[in-house]
């Protein structure tokens, strides 16, 4: 296709060229989302086997952790191969991340910082040259049960919530900007075996999202699937744990109403191992990406430097060393 054909999504070349980094950016969310659940289980010593709490006297004990139910930390990602939009993404960014539980909401977040260090491929840009500042995510989730103080278990379906899922990229205009609401419900799910695992169904509100053609309505659907894993405890004290995650988007109209180069369907697939002691974590992710970002795997576009064709379907990876507080 040419880019002619292509500008009847409503997004111009020059939006088109911001928004790239952007798009990787939400690649990485649910890296963060999946790693963070495995953040309850890191406890013991750090890689020289040296306590790695913070000191503590008698008159005043303190947790290794800043908080008693709030999980943070901060983790510095490089990425490879991302396919969230029209072009593949690499980049390297920093980023604070929470999780925790507190009474009946189950809460979960980070807040990146896009190319944080100034490294990164042709089409990546970021905090420091003109891309975005700032992109976030947040994952509420409040418990029906507790609420309701009632038992709503229906088989292996124990705990029942109210779910949302909120993205916000901080673009410098509307043309640069994504501002996407998932709203639904949730469950946690008893397996009977080590393997945790939640569900959550949302359909999609979509405000801003970089000038494409589904924006300011209600556009679609997304199936998410959580799961982890502990796999072993070593006698340094570290662990390693499995983290992986689906999300599935289907039912959107931006295929139907932006041509052949958009999909009403995306799937993202993640794999992560993470090796962690009591703060210092290392992380390294495989996720499959079909028709990433909803956009058309092989379809033809031309920026102006002569056609090429979209590869959002394959494999990326992520790589990532933090500190947990």
């Amino acid at each position: 296709m040419t880019s002619t054909s292509f500008f009847r999504t409503g997004v111009t070349l020059s939006d088109l060229t911001r928004y790239w980094p952007a798009a990787a950016l939400l690649a990485c969310s649910t890296i963060n989302a999946s790693a963070a659940l495995a953040n309850d289980t890191a406890t013991g010593q750090d890689a020289a086997n040296e306590t790695a709490s913070y000191e503590t006297t008698e008159n005043a004990p303190r947790s290794e952790y800043l908080s008693s139910w709030l999980n943070q930390n901060v983790t510095v990602i490089g990425s490879k191969n991302i396919r969230f939009g029209p072009q593949q993404i690499d980049d390297i960014y920093l980023e604070y991340e929470f999780a925790g539980r507190k009474g009946p909401w189950d809460l979960y977040g980070y807040i990146d910082f896009p190319k944080f260090f100034g490294i990164g491929n042709d089409a990546d840009s970021g905090i420091f040259d003109n891309g975005s500042p700032v992109f976030a995510e947040f994952e509420p989730r409040l418990s029906i049960n507790e609420v309701l103080d009632k038992d709503l278990s229906v088989g292996p379906f124990k705990e029942w919530y109210l779910a949302a899922d909120y993205i916000f990229d901080w673009g410098h205009n509307s043309d640069n900007r994504q501002n996407t609401l998932y709203a639904g419900v949730g469950t946690d799910v008893e397996t009977g075996t080590p393997l945790g695992l939640s569900v959550n169904l949302y359909k999609r509100y979509q405000w801003e999202n970089y000038g494409a053609a589904n924006e300011n309505q209600w556009d679609g659907y997304r199936a998410q699937v959580k799961y982890f894993l502990p796999l072993a405890t070593f006698g340094n004290g570290a662990k390693l744990d499995y983290v992986g995650f689906t999300n599935f988007d289907f039912g959107s109209d931006l295929g139907d109403k932006a041509g052949a180069t958009r999909t009403n369907e995306a799937t993202v697939a993640t794999n992560v191992l993470l090796y962690s002691f009591t703060h210092l974590r290392f992380m390294a992710v495989a996720r499959y990406f079909h028709n990433g970002g909803q956009w058309n795997d092989d379809a033809t576009l031309d920026f102006g430097d002569g056609p090429f064709h979209v590869r959002s379907t394959g494999w990326g990876y992520y790589f990532g060393v933090g500190w947990q507080f």
